[in-house]
């Protein structure tokens, strides 16, 4: 675990891309349970730890998740997620350029919960929720785009269906057109800041994940 901020009430792990938020039905460890251990060891906690999961990002996203080690923290900042007071910045590489170098998206989005999809419509259908972003063009190497994504609403798998929806998939996810996978599995996306004010002192704060060491993320720093 890469944990680059804590305190009292919050804790903030740089989640490497493959690693799960929380457990789902593989089985496999989660950096939930792994960030538990570590604050029953750390502080010799006796009995069941309390950790709260704010920000959740796809297991195979990398980046910024937030988490709260009391209940009034993860209240506060739920809250603040949900009256849209806190700033979500991703980056994403593509292949293809947009073209517009910067704009906002709106769609409708549906969700297939047997496929684990989720689709993009240009109006509203039934059952549909209203998804919007923003995003600019940071830079170009080699044939690929770097983009900065700031998410307004929250939806599964909103960034990745919204930037395939104007032909420019992320690197490496096939779920939503891109040609090929990445050899290990992971998406060119990272969760890459969040700003929000402290639930408990309310200082404005700005959290930032380092890029993935991997050789290709690394050409955009």
């Amino acid at each position: 675990m890469n944990i680059f901020y804590e305190d009292n009430h919050l804790i903030a792990i740089n989640k490497p891309a493959g690693t799960l938020v929380q457990v789902d039905n593989t089985g496999d460890t989660s950096l939930e349970i792994l960030v538990k251990d570590y604050i029953k060891v750390q502080y010799n906690k006796p009995g069941e730890v309390f950790l709260g999961v704010i920000h959740r990002i796809d297991r195979p996203v990398s980046g910024l998740v937030l988490m709260a080690r009391t209940s009034k923290a993860l209240e506060r900042v739920n809250k603040s997620f949900k009256d849209r007071e806190v700033q979500k910045t991703y980056l994403a590489v593509v292949r293809n350029k947009p073209a517009l170098e910067e704009g906002t998206l709106v769609h409708w989005l549906t969700r297939d919960t047997v496929k684990g999809v989720t689709k993009a419509h240009n109006k509203e259908v039934n059952g549909s929720q209203r998804a919007e972003l923003s995003y600019k063009l940071l830079s170009e190497i080699n044939g690929f785009y770097l983009l900065e994504i700031k998410p307004i609403t929250g939806r599964t798998h909103q960034i990745r269906v919204q930037l395939s929806s104007m032909n420019c998939p992320i690197v490496g996810d096939n779920k939503y057109g891109y040609p090929r996978a990445n050899k290990d599995r992971s998406i060119c996306l990272h969760s890459y800041k969040l700003a929000f004010n402290h639930p408990v002192t309310k200082e404005r704060m700005e959290l930032q994940a380092d890029l993935p060491e991997d050789a290709f993320w690394q050409k955009f720093r």
